[in-house]
C-alpha cells in the first residue's frame, strides 16, 4: 500500500483517461525520434520514463543542495586541514627532524585525497546538468 512504485495490475489496467502533453518542436521532433527508435508507443514511453522510474527521476533540488553545500564546505574543511599538515612538514622538514617515511606516505594520501576530490568534482558536475535538464 505504501509502495510507491506503481503496481503491475495498475499499469495493465484499462487505459481510460488522457493526459496533454505540450512540448515545443524541438521535443516533439525528439519525442517522435525516440518513438521510433524504441518501437513503442508515446504512452508507453511517458508510462515507462514517468511512472516505473519515478524514484529515479524525481529529486528534492532544495535538499539536493543542501547536501552539495555542505559536501564543498566539508572539502574546505580538508583542504585547510591539509594546509596545516603541509606547513608542519614544511617545518619539520626545514629543521631536519622530518621522518622520509611520514614524507611518503603523507604525498600518498595526498595524491589519493586529490583522486578522490577530483572524482567527486565530476560527479556533481553531472548532478547539476541533469538537474539542469
Amino acid at each position: 500500500m505504501g509502495n510507491s512504485h506503481p503496481s503491475k495490475d495498475r499499469l495493465s489496467a484499462p487505459k481510460i483517461r488522457r493526459f496533454e502533453l505540450r512540448l515545443s518542436e524541438q521535443e516533439l521532433k525528439q519525442f517522435l525520434e525516440l518513438e521510433k527508435s524504441l518501437g513503442i508507443s508515446r504512452s508507453d514511453i511517458v508510462r515507462i520514463r514517468v511512472l516505473k522510474n519515478a524514484d529515479n527521476m524525481l529529486v528534492n533540488a532544495k535538499e539536493l543542495m543542501k547536501k552539495l553545500d555542505a559536501t564543498g564546505a566539508e572539502l574546505g574543511r580538508s583542504g585547510n586541514n591539509i594546509n596545516q599538515l603541509a606547513r608542519h612538514a614544511n617545518i619539520l622538514h626545514k629543521q631536519g627532524l622530518l621522518s622520509q617515511s611520514i614524507a611518503t606516505e603523507f604525498n600518498s594520501l595526498l595524491g589519493e585525497y586529490i583522486a578522490i576530490q577530483q572524482e567527486l568534482e565530476k560527479v556533481i558536475r553531472q548532478i547539476i546538468r541533469l538537474m539542469k535538464g
